[in-house]
């Protein structure tokens, strides 16, 4: 490269160096540049690239030579001069007149024109080749989406939505084909879908008018000694409650409601079907008559029929029609009865859970409920019976207090004050108590006599067996254990009844005499022996057989008829022994018994009389007839079988 004119390499400098130089461009002063090298100074042999194939060799002279030791601060030695073998040095030009150069206006591109305008100290981005236009910023609510992870929680909320979807759809698809209890179960009739329009129809008149009408609530919730009832803590086995749905007096119209819910399906405090809190424990044996859905669900398990509860509504009607203005039942004058009328009655309508808070029985329970304190408080010693001095008070006063038992039971549940209730309840069972047969009675021991016949000639007990007279009394006892009320004696006394029914079975497996000619005889009543171990005992599974085959071969060879043998008040225990004895037995009886009842009703709801074969079972009272029948057709839900209860029942011994 040839420097130009007027200018020359600086000394030492073996090859220009620097830029070249410009038109008009002062030299630069003399000894401008970089030193020259030092003596001796040189790259160590071998230094460098090696020597590739076509490359040239290095200049002679330029081997390495040592490096002396040179004394700090020494003064540079003075460069030597060129070697001949190096490059020739320029000879200086000539000083001329410098003449001026005419300016030339170079073309200006956009790139330069940039650089020109960028101000000192500021960098040069050249403009980008490709235009990108920004893009707009999220807005507020985006950007707060995205801090919450939003993304995750749509995802979340969509998977979760798809699963309730699934799991509704399952629930819907699985309502529409479960079978929908109707209001009278089973059948499919004609009859039954005409029983059951029939009564629809009747309850939304009832309601109608009940909504209309201001009924006084007073609920029952006091554990005072001092107040007109007391509720005792209800045993661990009394736990159980109904079920919500369940409404006041057999599918009826819940008036004053149990609780404090309110207009609703179950039992609740206000007008109207009741709500679903402030529940009472029954007993598990009891709760399903108070439960419409279970009630009827029973009915349809245990082999009932729509005609079935449209029998029992029609004869309760009945019954509501030849109450007294007492508040009794039989007839007046004489020897009526009344207080053992009034109690079957008041069991009739307690079977399907007509309490003194149903509308359409409420006041004519109530009425029956007083007559029977009232009669109680007549009598010197607490007997219920207007027959003090006759063979029938025994038979009253254990009727009677078997249906104030139960509605001491129920009342549990209401929110009518029931004054003096409990005390009469409570003194009835403890007479029944005093009056049982004791040792010197033998085998009639835990056995009863006509006791207030007794007691009004001046004795308690009796040596005297009745096996009839004691069937009323072990179910008076049966009510008081299911109470939960602590009454002296009362266990005591159950055992001593099982064992007097044990004692009365015969070699037959009947209970009873022998002698078929005879008043009471094992043919009319086994069934109150079996019903008695049944109900009252535990373990008795072998007597209880042997009894009941008693009874089935004989209804096998003398099968029931209404115009042959119609003693119903045997009826009336046959019907709960084979349904308490349940599976192929009671299907036996239950076709049998169910054709004859059905058959028997008349038009009004009252049932025609019979032909009996013994005196001693026939019903020529029609309230005595009606009562019975009834309590017959309710048998598929007044008491759970003893097998459906469970197994350490507070009740089993």
């Amino acid at each position: 490269m040839a420097w130009p004119p007027g200018y020359a390499p600086p000394p030492g400098y073996p090859m220009a160096q620097g830029y070249p130089a410009q038109p008009g461009m002062m030299p630069p002063p003399p000894g401008y540049g970089y030193p020259p090298m030092q003596p001796g100074y040189g790259y160590p042999p071998g230094y460098g690239y090696p020597v590739q194939p076509g490359m040239m060799p290095p200049p002679p002279g330029s081997a390495p030579v040592p490096l002396p030791t040179m004394p700090m601060h020494a003064a540079p030695a003075p460069a030597p001069a060129p070697s001949s073998a190096g490059l020739p040095a320029p000879a200086m030009p000539a000083p001329s007149v410098s003449l001026p150069v005419p300016e030339v206006a170079a073309p200006v591109s956009l790139e330069e024109e940039s650089v020109a305008a960028v101000g000192p100290g500021e960098v040069f981005h050249p403009p980008a080749l490709t235009h990108i236009e920004p893009g707009k910023p999220p807005n507020a609510f985006v950007k707060a989406w995205r801090k919450i992870g939003g993304g995750s929680l749509t995802l979340s909320i969509a998977i979760h939505a798809g699963i309730l979807l699934f799991a509704g759809a399952i629930v819907v698809s699985t309502q529409m084909i479960q079978k929908q209890v109707d209001f009278l179960p089973g059948g499919g009739t004609q009859q039954g879908a005409q029983a059951s329009a029939e009564m629809r129809h009747k309850v939304q008149q009832k309601k109608r008018s009940t909504l209309n009408k201001t009924m006084p609530m007073k609920k029952i919730v006091s554990t005072s000694q001092t107040s007109a009832i007391t509720l005792p803590e209800a045993p661990p086995d009394l736990l159980d409650v109904p079920d919500v749905s369940s409404m006041i007096g057999g599918g009826s119209l819940g008036s004053g409601g149990f609780g404090t819910g309110g207009a609703g399906g179950g039992f609740g405090k206000g007008i109207g079907m009741g709500g679903a809190a402030g529940f009472v424990s029954l007993p598990p044996s009891m709760r399903q008559r108070c439960s419409t859905t279970e009630r009827l669900e029973k009915l349809r398990q245990n082999g009932g029929s729509p005609e079935c509860e449209r029998a029992v509504s029609a004869s309760l009607e009945w019954l509501k029609s030849q109450q007294n203005e007492d508040g009794s039942w039989g007839r007046n004058g004489g020897r009526s009865n009344k207080a053992a009328m009034t109690g079957l009655a008041l069991l009739c309508y307690l079977g399907r859970c007509e309490t003194p808070d149903s509308p359409f029985y409420g006041d004519n329970v109530m009425r029956a409920i007083m007559y029977l304190i009232e009669l109680s408080k007549k009598n010197q010693h607490g007997f219920i019976t207007d027959d003090f001095k006759g063979n029938s008070g025994a038979y009253e006063h254990g009727i009677a207090t078997y249906a104030l038992g139960e509605m001491y039971t129920l009342a549990r549940l209401g929110s009518k004050e029931l004054p003096g209730m409990r005390e009469t309840f409570e003194k009835g069972v403890e007479l029944i108590i005093k009056t049982q047969n004791g040792p010197d009675a033998g085998n009639g021991q835990g056995s009863w006599d006509y006791y207030t016949k007794n007691v009004a000639e001046g004795s308690f007990t009796s040596k005297r067996p009745d096996l009839s007279v004691a069937g009323w009394q072990f179910q008076a006892l049966k009510a008081a254990k299911y109470t939960g009320l602590k009454i002296q004696g009362l266990d005591g006394a159950i055992a001593k009844t099982v064992d007097y029914l044990e004692r009365m079975q015969t070699k037959d497996g009947g209970f009873g005499g022998t002698n078929r000619d005879a008043h009471y005889n094992q043919w009319s009543l086994t069934g109150v022996g079996a019903l008695g171990l049944q109900t009252l005992s535990k373990g008795k599974t072998t007597v209880i057989k042997k009894g009941t085959k008693f009874l089935r071969d004989f209804l096998t060879a003398e099968p029931l008829d209404w115009e042959k043998n119609c003693n119903l008040y045997c009826w009336y225990y046959y019907t709960q022994t084979f349904f308490q004895t349940g599976g192929d037995d009671w299907k036996f009886y239950n076709e049998q018994f169910l054709p004859q009842i059905l058959a028997a009703q008349q038009p009004d709801g009252s049932f025609k009389r019979g032909r009996p074969n013994w005196p001693g079972g026939d019903a020529a009272d029609p309230i005595y007839r009606q009562t019975l029948c009834t309590l017959m057709l309710e048998v598929y839900y007044r008491y759970l079988k003893v097998g459906d209860r469970e197994e350490q029942s507070f009740f089993d011994r």
